[in-house]
């Protein structure tokens, strides 16, 4: 991945990191999903939302609430 992107949101759950994913595209912010879990028993590793370095801050704003 280039170096722009930057992690700014990781959970075990990928349908969270897709809804996660869908309220930054929402609000103006391209965001990528890499899932990082094991692909035999999705019970190991994260998924994570990468977006560019200068949306860092929007998205975490944007996103401080989404776990519950």
């Amino acid at each position: 991945m280039e170096d722009n992107w930057v992690s700014v949101y990781s959970t075990d759950k990928p349908w969270q990191a897709e809804i996660a994913r869908q309220v930054l595209s929402e609000n103006g912010v391209e965001a990528v999903v890499i899932n990082k879990q094991d692909s035999s028993y999705h019970v190991f590793g994260d998924v994570e939302l990468y977006v560019s370095r200068e949306a860092v801050e929007k998205s975490k704003e944007l996103l401080k609430n989404i776990e519950n």
